[in-house]
């Protein structure tokens, strides 16, 4: 199933984004490795959908770089960087409701040179934890955790270098959302770097081994879960207090 790949670091370089003026993201930096786990938090406006946007390719950066290994993404489309080794979930959940789960993970596998089997689609359902049952069930009709990890296995099926999760544990339960983290570990330890968005500070904690903070567009904190967690210009941002 797996398509053989050298995975590549993900480096963004002083990227700014504005939208009419009003700038998004402001010289932000950062580098995610192969098999490494970094955070990107933030209030809500931070800028870190627009990061994920701009790697993405969605929205092309006002100035910086983003390279994969030595390719540059920054001027390619999204189709492009989607080949070229990128995958994303998104926040609000995106797969193909009416197809079945295993054609919602085949969708994913575009860069595979062979169709996906059978085997392989159940193969990556099993890595992100979803529970056993049909899988040419219309993906629509599973409960609302099942399809964020179904959104995942289909990410995964293209065997990217680096995955870009949007809030992942967003609406999950407890339970849920403590699977999740056996799942982003389980990611990384074969070798793809992860980039995780996420409010769900105890996730970030448990799994994240770099985390940067944006605010107002501006990375204002960068260090490991511990550090950030007492860092004053964190504490202000989040509680709007000064430390």
């Amino acid at each position: 199933m797996a398509q053989t790949r050298v995975n590549a670091g993900l480096d963004v370089a002083d990227v700014s984004v504005s939208y009419g003026g009003v700038a998004a993201l402001r010289g932000v930096t950062m580098r995610i490795g192969p098999g490494s786990i970094v955070g990107l938090i933030g209030p809500n406006g931070a800028g870190k959908t627009t990061l994920i946007n701009a790697v993405s390719g969605v929205v092309r950066p006002g100035t910086g770089t983003i390279s994969l290994g030595p390719l540059r993404l920054d001027r390619l489309p999204q189709h492009l960087v989607a080949r070229a080794g990128v995958a994303r979930t998104y926040q609000n959940i995106r797969l193909f409701g009416g197809l079945s789960v295993a054609d919602n993970v085949r969708a994913g596998a575009y860069r595979l040179r062979s169709p996906l089997s059978d085997e392989g689609v159940k193969e990556l359902l099993a890595r992100v934890a979803v529970h056993e049952f049909d899988v040419s069930r219309p993906a629509a009709s599973l409960p609302y955790g099942e399809q964020r990890r179904i959104e995942i296995a289909r990410a995964l099926a293209g065997t990217p270098s680096v995955m870009l999760l949007d809030e992942p544990a967003a609406g999950m339960n407890p339970r849920e959302s403590h699977e999740l983290r056996s799942v982003i570990r389980g990611i990384a330890q074969r070798g793809t770097g992860v980039l995780l968005v996420e409010h769900d500070m105890s996730l970030v904690s448990a799994v994240c081994d770099h985390v940067v903070v944006l605010n107002f567009g501006e990375t204002i904190a960068s260090g490991t879960p511990a550090q950030v967690a007492r860092d004053p210009a964190v504490v202000e941002a989040y509680l709007g207090t000064s430390a």
